[in-house]
């Protein structure tokens, strides 16, 4: 092998994101030549986007329980090996300042360029090369030694061949592809013999074309609590309408749990039985209209839209002309809203990629291929889709970790 490549590297990582940069600068760590290679001409792409350029970095909470994919115990080793105190401290080390948001979020008071920086100045101090604009061609292993040959090109049109020992892909996953997502990562498990577990875009708006979809237009920007359900998962968060449907936390969290053509529940007033506020309000001041009575509860632009909808016909009636059953029945709608999505915002917004390569054919305590000695999968190309919150660099950092720990110490 060493004799075709133009230079011998002990391992070189593809994918210049947070778990490949991660990964990278601690296998150096250990003494081994690191070598990034990334198509893009900008480290960390999406680390720079991400938490609105404010990076959430990290959630205090972390568990296997804010993750999915085909095997949810897959996470359990890595996340306890690897934690978010660890995690913290690094932050720490490097005088990064941050706040804590709703439910454990961390986010840095300045910039997401702070965690780039981070990584990109542990990559120099541990002597790890990180090489942009260059693709990879081809990549075989050698079966006589074992090692693996990449063929390689630059955008300066430079194509040489490289020779590693081990291989770690960190490539992502499909989403956001103006930031340089592509399926390669997959491309490659493929070639190894892995199995695919569909891919879909997740955390991810929601979008409607129908005559709803006319109606969420006019309230774009406007938001509120809410409980966002179907028979999978539920999540209690704020819900943004958007111009194209409903954004915001409430539906990205559920989106990991919804497959094309399945109804959502919308529950619009989650602290309120609104069966009985009609009935009590029937009771104490019969004369007043369903919207009086919701008034205190929304916005008066929502008002007018949900009154479209769920009680045009009673909409200048009377509660005391109003018949118990017809109220509860509104009452229902509005604390069970089912709706049908059309789709969602796809890739192009998606902070993540549900699915990815198989982890029954993957180590959890090392990230390396059952199929293939020495080639490492790590961080979102995996079949592992964390919740909106900071769970998923969470197991970037953690996948990254325990992945170069095994290489470290193999050799």
């Amino acid at each position: 092998m060493t004799k075709l490549a133009d230079e011998y590297i002990d391992v070189v990582v593809i994918g210049a994101g947070a778990s490949g940069l991660f990964c990278a600068f601690q296998t150096a760590l250990y003494g081994k030549r690191v070598l990034v290679l990334d198509h893009a001409n900008k480290a960390g792409k999406k680390i720079l986007m991400s938490g609105g350029g404010r990076c959430n970095f990290i959630n205090r909470h972390v568990s296997a329980n804010e993750f999915i994919g085909q095997n949810r115990h897959f996470v359990k080793s890595a996340l306890s090996r690897y934690t978010s105190d660890d995690f913290i401290k690094l932050v720490e080390k490097h005088g990064i300042t941050y706040h804590e948001k709703a439910r454990g979020e961390l986010f840095c008071d300045n910039s997401s360029k702070d965690i780039l920086n981070l990584l990109l100045n542990e990559c120099s101090t541990a002597g790890v090369e990180i090489r942009l604009n260059t693709a990879i061609q081809n990549i075989k292993k050698d079966t006589d030694c074992d090692d693996f040959h990449l063929s390689v090109s630059t955008k300066a049109g430079k194509s040489y061949e490289i020779g590693c020992r081990s291989l770690v892909i960190a490539t992502g996953g499909l989403s956001i592809p103006t930031l340089g997502a592509s399926g390669f990562g997959y491309q490659v498990a493929t070639q190894f013999g892995h199995t695919i577990m569909p891919t879909q875009a997740s955390l991810v708006p929601f979008t409607f074309t129908d005559q709803l979809g006319e109606l969420m237009k006019t309230l774009a920007g406007l938001s509120l609590e809410v409980t966002a359900f179907n028979d999978k998962a539920s999540f209690q968060l704020p819900m943004l309408f958007t111009h194209r449907g409903l954004s915001g936390p409430a539906m990205l969290q559920l989106s990991n749990y919804w497959q094309l053509g399945e109804m959502i529940g919308i529950d619009l007033l989650p602290s309120c039985d609104v069966s009985e506020l009609l009935i009590t309000a029937k009771k104490m001041c019969p004369k007043q209209h369903i919207r009086t009575v919701l008034a205190l509860h929304f916005p008066k632009k929502l008002l007018m839209v949900l009154q479209a909808i769920f009680w045009e016909k009673f909409c200048d009636i009377e509660l005391a002309n109003i018949k118990d059953k017809d109220l509860i029945d509104i009452a229902k709608r509005i604390n069970a809203w089912q709706i049908k999505p059309s789709g969602t915002e796809g890739y192009r917004v998606a902070e993540v990629t549900r699915g990815g390569v198989s982890t029954d054919e993957v180590k959890g305590k090392t990230m390396e291929s059952k199929l293939c000695n020495r080639l490492y999968f790590i961080g979102e190309v995996l079949d592992v889709t964390g919740h909106l919150g900071g769970f998923n660099f969470a197991w970037a950092w953690a996948s990254a970790y325990v992945c170069s720990e095994a290489i470290g110490v193999d050799w």
